[in-house]
């Protein structure tokens, strides 16, 4: 197999920046090249077309059907120039809770798995994983993996097959990625090859530092070493960079993530940092605007003097509504709709704003639990056992908008309210999906915000709801995507050595490598 697995020493190492840099390198070099991971935990996530020929098409003969994938896999595809789809990212988990994630194989859900399954109770989906990357193999030149984790959890070794497992499955060459902004960076890298088993070393072919700040020759003396005591070489430092948290894979340093031009901005956005956030890349159009603030926000007091308050998405709609309430930012939400704030629930987080949230098949939880809602628009949420999967165009705010959906829930007028036509109580409008009423906007369509004129259009509102000045910037949404894509392969082809990486990908992982015993 032609291609090389992305590890890394810790999650947030750098995998998915590095795997993102070398799909956009190697297509730029004319290579047809495909993104994979095997097993993704995430909760950010994307609909992308079902169907298609091969082992992989679509169970249902619906010519429409969709799919769901990791986020950063459909990012690393656009990357490539390629066409998302399910076999980039054959297997999704999707924590519900500490010890439980809902499963998605193939795009499709599958069940729930928990804690104790990751000893042995997941062979079904390595062998899923497994063929989608045969399949993918066979229709593109070169395949860049991406690893979840470390690949040196070896309490985990055994049943590996999202690191050395898949490597081993495949012969790929492995190339480590090591954050060294936590500090620490050259035991850690040292520290995975030594505590591999012999066979799993011999595919380690090099390492890649991320989120260097300062003069790279500073690290030549540590480079020298490590090369000396693993026998493996240092393929390139990566700079820290600060335009590349866009399209995120996990809510590690939601609290860190701040706006590009955040002094003296027009309009204040806080986004309430959910336990069981999803889809928080909604709100990275907002980021992008110069006259925005976007904040994350976990204490009431966070919500002081924002002129939009956004209840993004979750996988625990019922369980972070009662977090929310714990923490006294119910109240607070409730309060900055009152006194004529703007409030945007997403998916979720919409759920949330209305009068109740039902779970009557016990999709997220606890079957037939039902709990309050805030109240603030006139709706209900039922989940049903069968998730829906959209990729949903239309018009609100006088503008243009698509999105896409994911999500358990149905939405009905509430039953303790009356009047109106259709599914919306009297004082209640259509808004994508979902509701407005005054000030406080509810829509089902994740993604909604990415379209330039929508996002334009509820900015203008808020502003003139709040007193402000109407930001006036003409950002493209999709244009800055693309020029960050572009500015990833410029980083790896002035940073890394390009060269010996495709080497790599399309000649193997060169024999004779260092085995060094454990704790070397």
């Amino acid at each position: 197999m032609r291609g090389l697995l992305v590890a890394g020493t810790t999650s947030d190492a750098g995998k998915t920046v590095v795997t993102t840099a070398l799909c956009r390198a190697f297509a730029r070099r004319g290579v047809k090249v495909a993104p994979f991971k095997a097993q993704n935990m995430s909760n950010n996530s994307m609909v992308v077309p079902g169907g298609g020929a091969g082992p992989w098409a679509a169970d249902s003969t619906a010519a429409d059907q969709y799919c769901e994938i990791g986020r950063a896999q459909w990012i690393q595809a656009l990357a490539a120039g390629a066409q998302p789809e399910a076999a980039m990212n054959p297997v999704l988990l999707k924590p519900g809770s500490d010890r439980t994630s809902h499963v998605v194989v193939m795009g499709r859900p599958a069940g729930t798995l928990g804690s104790r399954d990751f000893l042995g109770g997941r062979a079904h989906l390595a062998e899923a994983a497994f063929e989608a990357l045969d399949d993918l193999a066979s229709r593109y030149d070169v395949i860049v993996a991406e690893g979840a984790g470390s690949p040196t959890e070896i309490n985990l070794r055994a049943h590996d097959y999202v690191n050395m497992g898949l490597a081993r499955h495949a012969d790929l060459p492995v190339v480590v990625v090591g954050d060294i902004d936590r500090g620490g960076v050259f035991a850690a890298l040292h520290g995975t090859v030594a505590l591999l088993e012999a066979a799993d070393q011999d595919l380690v072919a090099g390492f890649v530092m991320n989120k260097f700040r300062g003069d790279v020759s500073l690290l030549q003396p540590g480079i020298d070493r490590l090369a000396e005591l693993s026998g493996r070489p240092t393929l390139g430092v990566l700079p820290w960079h600060p335009e590349l948290w866009l399209d995120s894979e996990d809510a590690l340093d939601l609290e860190g993530r701040r706006s590009e031009n955040a002094d003296g901005a027009a309009l204040r956005v806080a986004v309430v940092r959910l336990p069981r956030i999803s889809n928080f890349t909604d709100v990275d159009a907002l980021g992008l605007e110069p006259e925005v603030d976007v904040t994350f926000a976990s204490r009431p007091h966070h919500l002081d003097g924002a002129d939009l308050v956004v209840l993004p998405g979750t996988r625990a709609t019922i369980s972070d509504l009662a977090w929310l309430r714990r923490q006294g930012l119910a109240d607070a939400v409730v309060r900055h709709a009152a006194g004529g704030g703007a409030v945007l629930g997403i998916c979720g987080g919409f759920q949330m704003l209305g009068q109740a949230v039902a779970d009557p098949d016990g999709v997220e939880g606890a079957a037939g639990a039902e709990v309050e809602g805030l109240g603030l628009l006139d709706v209900r949420t039922d989940f049903g056992a069968e998730k829906v999967l959209r990729l949903p165009t239309g018009r609100a705010l006088g503008a243009d908008a698509s999105g896409y959906e994911i999500h358990h829930g149905r939405i009905t007028r509430s039953s303790s309210t009356g009047g109106g036509a259709g599914p919306w109580a009297a004082n209640s409008t259509e808004f994508l999906g979902g509701a407005q009423s005054g000030a406080v906007f509810g829509t089902m369509w994740h993604g909604s915000l990415e379209s330039d004129d929508l996002r334009r259009a509820l900015l203008t509102q808020v502003a003139a709801g709040a007193g402000r000045p109407v930001p006036t910037s003409e950002v493209s949404f999709a244009e800055r995507r693309e020029a960050r894509l572009d500015l990833l392969g410029d980083l790896a082809e002035e940073h890394l050595d390009v060269d010996r990486l495709l080497d790599l990908a399309t000649s193997g992982a060169p024999s004779g490598l260092r085995r060094l015993p454990p704790g070397a």
